[in-house]
């Protein structure tokens, strides 16, 4: 059956996300290790999408966080702020002077070019986020009382704690209890999940969180290291001629997990760190598999954010009531445009976005 969302007019917001955001620091053009100065910007992989649906699709979204109180926390609150992200539901938890009970999550992240591939340090031990615990937020006052169409989280925001964690199952359980679509992105991340159980763990967590979602995003190695499906016949990265192997995996989720009313999963295959094959699918019982655009070659100036700018498009087209087979492609193009700018969050405006899936050139717009 397709997917049941709330009407627009009975709800405060189109879509929250859950998740931690960083300050993200960044060098530029330049290497962390030999810079002088950095650009700072805000990003996460949960809030990225809430920013991407207000920013450039102009819906109503809210961002479920903590930050520690200082002048860093609140350097992150104002970047959150401009990008017009709701920050009712933001957590201020008391800053010790030195870090060693709560701090604020740093991002240090360069972009790369050619043979040298984007690098990314994160320094986000102990965060606020990261002690966000169940009972820290009334969820029904959220999804019942306020009323949310949609919540977005993921994989990297579960993997920060065992609270964490916690807190996801919390939320989207409390979300399907309001009628709220959930979305995940798996986003599975080795280096969270080291030292707290491995791959084991990150299944056992990811595949307890999937019994409450409706719209299931990955790649394919998220789908293997978080979920534990294998796909065969699939190097490093997708390429649009495996897609026939992934689609298999698919079915395998799709009868384990009959509940999912959509799978999506960009794909890329890293040509350098500045030319990729990019491209998406996505699967629905109703629509079976779709496929956007495939554009190799794609120029990338700052890959980061690329798979939540796919995430947030694909949400937009389907908070719209858009086909699948639209959705997925607004997606793609959306992605496609947030990785022609530098940060984690989109510069892209929807028009761009419509123009792009539609079918659009990069001619100069006069």
């Amino acid at each position: 059956m397709p997917l049941t969302i709330r009407p627009a007019d009975e709800v405060r917001y189109d879509a929250v996300s859950l998740g931690e955001v960083m300050l993200r620091l960044d060098p530029g053009e330049g290497r962390i290790r030999t810079a002088r100065q950095f650009r700072a910007w805000e990003g996460g992989g949960e809030y990225n999408v809430a920013r991407g649906l207000r920013r450039a699709f102009g819906l109503r979204t809210a961002i479920v966080t903590a930050l520690a109180d200082n002048e860093v926390g609140r350097l992150v609150e104002d970047l959150i702020l401009t990008g017009g992200v709701d920050t009712s539901f933001l957590r201020w938890l008391p800053y010790d002077g030195i870090g060693r009970e709560v701090r604020n999550g740093l991002n240090f992240t360069e972009r790369g070019f050619g043979v040298r591939g984007a690098v990314g340090v994160s320094d986000r031990g102990h965060t606020a986020a990261s002690q966000l615990a169940p009972a820290d937020v009334d969820w029904d006052h959220l999804f019942g009382e306020l009323g949310a169409r949609w919540l977005h989280t993921g994989g990297i925001y579960a993997a920060l704690s065992e609270t964490a964690a916690e807190t996801v199952v919390a939320a989207v359980t409390a979300a399907k209890r309001h009628g709220t679509v959930v979305s995940y992105d798996l986003n599975y991340r080795p280096s969270l999940w080291r030292s707290t159980g491995g791959t084991a763990r990150a299944q056992e967590v990811n595949r307890e969180i999937a019994r409450h979602v409706d719209v299931m995003i990955g790649n394919e190695e998220d789908f293997t290291a978080a979920l534990g499906f294998e796909v065969e016949g699939v190097d490093e990265h997708l390429s649009a001629l495996e897609v026939d192997s992934f689609a298999a995996m698919i079915d395998r989720v799709a009868a384990e997990f009959p509940h999912f009313q959509v799978i999506a999963t960009t794909l890329r295959t890293v040509r350098s760190a500045t030319v990729n094959d990019w491209g998406a699918i996505a699967w629905s019982p109703d629509e079976g598999l779709v496929r956007a655009t495939h554009r190799p070659g794609l120029e990338i100036l700052d890959r980061v954010g690329g798979g939540d700018s796919f995430a947030s498009g694909l949400v937009y087209g389907l908070l719209g009531g858009q086909p699948l087979a639209t959705a997925v492609e607004y997606g793609a193009a959306h992605g496609a445009l947030a990785m022609t700018t530098p940060g984690d969050t989109t510069m892209a405006s929807e028009a761009e976005v419509l123009k792009l899936a539609g079918g659009g050139s990069a001619r100069v717009d006069r």
